[in-house]
């Protein structure tokens, strides 16, 4: 039945954008050779993280296929589903989960290790374009709680018990984006706004007791990275220091130092955007961003002329969350944000997250491809 839903409809192919699937295949042979220069053995033997990253990249260029291969609006039948499934996953990360870096993020399978909270991400926004896309504009109070209790809180809890607070903030802010273009009773909106400005005090504290040690630190770095550069300032003052002496045209590709003499943490992960400034400078960091630019703003173009609603706000949640991954991880890797442990979309080192946000593209593409509803 499921295979039913899903049949591939190839009239939709002679559409298919292939500027849209170019930049995340640029984005990510850079990532892979940044990833090779960030772990090459100068030291001693390193783990070959550019090749996983490799085979990563062939099953993900499947995946995007996949996706945009069937008429998106199938997707509408099994949202429940997927969002159930992803809630599970997400409860057996607690129970079962493997950990690493401190934090329970990753299930294991025989030998295959994944992050569901990745997977999750394209989960929440089908269900909440779904969930959405069958309500009447403006929504009134009493959809706004059932999507506040069933798509926000829960998964929330789930993710800031991992501990993911970086994954979980950002799927709220996707999330609300989402209601917003949707549109919201003035009234609820004003009481909204007034009730988060008067318990933002109370809320602020518990939310700091709430946190682990090493989160409170974090966030003490950002305010202040010299009250402990060799301790828990050092993460922010060693990237900035990479990026700094990349200049203009950086020292050349293989000649970075920074990340394979391990001065930088996480260098291949969070922090490759450091590792690839220092090698290709002001000017290579411009041009990464503004391909990270064009396609957020394709994505969006791609919402504006969706033939439906569910398209426009899948196409939305998409966007967004491409825009806050961006924005929030390079933003600290330069000490602009504080460190929350969000990868760079297609760079950082990572299969699941590859393999998810190339899903997400697909999306788009298959959202965007079928925007002529004359042809189907």
């Amino acid at each position: 039945m499921l295979r039913h839903r899903l049949k591939i409809n190839y009239q939709g192919i002679r559409n298919f954008d292939w500027l849209m699937f170019s930049i995340p295949l640029v984005l990510t042979l850079l990532g892979i050779m940044t990833i090779y220069s960030a772990t090459r053995s100068v030291l001693d033997t390193q783990p070959s993280f550019y090749v996983r990253q490799s085979i990563w990249l062939v099953l993900s260029i499947i995946a995007l296929f996949v996706s945009a291969s069937f008429d998106y609006r199938k997707l509408i039948s099994i949202a429940y589903h997927l969002y159930g499934i992803g809630l599970i996953l997400l409860f057996l990360t607690i129970l079962l989960g493997h950990t690493g870096m401190g934090a329970q993020r990753w299930l294991r399978i025989g030998p295959v290790s994944f992050q569901p909270s990745e997977m999750f991400r394209i989960a929440i926004i089908i269900v909440v374009a779904k969930y959405l896309s069958i309500k009447r504009s403006p929504l009134s109070a009493s959809p706004l709680a059932t999507l506040l209790f069933l798509f926000v809180l829960i998964p929330f809890y789930l993710l800031y018990k991992q501990p993911d607070l970086g994954t979980a903030i950002t799927l709220v802010g996707i999330v609300v984006l989402m209601v917003l273009v949707k549109g919201v009773q003035r009234r609820i909106l004003v009481s909204v706004l007034l009730v988060i400005v008067i318990s933002l005090p109370f809320a602020g504290n518990i939310l700091w007791e709430g946190l682990k040690e090493y989160q409170r630190n974090r966030l003490v770095a950002f305010i202040d990275p010299k009250v402990d550069p060799k301790g828990i300032g050092y993460q922010i003052e060693q990237s900035k220091i990479t990026i700094g002496s990349g200049k203009f045209f950086g020292k050349g590709y293989l000649k970075g130092t920074q990340g394979p003499f391990r001065f930088l943490p996480e260098k291949h992960t969070d922090f490759i955007f450091s590792v690839f400034s220092e090698e290709w400078g002001a000017v290579g960091s411009v041009v990464v961003i503004s391909l990270y630019l064009l396609l957020i703003i394709r994505g969006y173009e791609t919402a504006f002329y969706a033939k439906d609603e569910f398209g426009t706000l899948l196409s939305i949640g998409i966007s967004t969350m491409f825009l806050f991954y961006v924005f929030i991880n390079i933003g600290m890797t330069m000490g602009l944000m504080p460190v929350v442990g969000i990868p760079l979309p297609f760079f950082s080192y990572g299969g699941t997250a590859l393999l998810s946000n190339f899903i997400c593209v697909g999306l788009l593409i298959n959202v965007r491809m079928r925007r002529f509803i004359l042809f189907y």
